[in-house]
């Protein structure tokens, strides 16, 4: 043993490791925001922007989806507009955001629906429904998923939500936060339960950021990872013995 109490401080990390998810949480949350500040709510504003835009996101960079939306609006001011339109106009302002085909269907389905549902082309009367109903319409739009639905919910809304992207999904089973097998639809069941309300919004945008730049995808950056004393590293030894193969 080494001389200055470095076993005993090697056995306290390894019981944090092993803490149960709730325990680790505060912890978490308090290291990522040591790293990467203190987010505040990013996007305001009307939910139905808020929607389109989220829809916009998907398979693409932020940088490509703020575009798509900016140009969609440029080319139709209003979403009685966007509805009226050919589904290949709507592509074509949308093109730099992506799968300009599939998304623009989407979203005129998902107009069409909200007008066959309101009588107008507005969610705002979401945010005075409880978090579940509103939560329950917004996944019975087509095509909006959970992820899509809790974006809204937290971003617009400022209900408690936390939406799981591909980052937070990978994360938090490296983290051991929820099992190894996990789907993305199972997960935000899980964080519902164990985050509370005031932790979502900083520890949703803190873990995206942790996985875009640290926790990658490939060749995660454990050495400089401001989470090791608390990652149990699920995955992480499997994918690093794939790799050197």
């Amino acid at each position: 043993m080494r001389a200055g109490g470095s076993a005993p401080a090697a056995y306290a990390a390894a019981e944090l490791t092993r803490a149960p998810a709730g325990e680790r949480l505060p912890l978490i949350l308090q290291r990522l925001t040591r790293a990467y500040g203190r987010p505040t709510h990013a996007r305001e504003g009307d939910p139905l922007d808020s929607l389109i835009a989220t829809v916009l996101s998907q398979n693409t960079t932020d940088a490509n989806s703020g575009l798509a939306f900016e140009r969609l609006k440029e080319r139709f001011p209003t979403w009685e507009g966007v509805l009226a339109a050919p589904a290949r106009r709507i592509a074509s302002a949308i093109r730099p955001g992506g799968l300009g085909e599939i998304k623009s269907r989407r979203i005129k389905a998902i107009l069409r629906r909200i007008e066959e549902d309101r009588g107008r082309l507005d969610l705002r009367f979401l945010g005075n429904l409880p978090l579940e109903e509103a939560r329950s319409y917004l996944t019975g739009l087509p095509g909006v998923g959970p992820k899509t639905a809790a974006c809204v919910l937290l971003f617009s809304l400022h209900k408690p939500a936390f939406p799981v992207d591909t980052h937070v999904l990978r994360v938090s089973k490296r983290l051991g936060l929820i099992p190894p097998g996990t789907t993305m639809e199972r997960a935000h069941k899980i964080f519902a339960e164990i985050v509370k309300p005031s932790q979502m919004l900083a520890l949703h945008l803190g873990l995206i950021r942790h996985g875009r730049e640290v926790c990658l995808a490939r060749r995660p950056r454990c050495a400089i990872c401001a989470l090791s004393e608390l990652c149990p590293r699920v995955g992480v030894g499997e994918w690093r013995r794939a790799a050197a193969r």
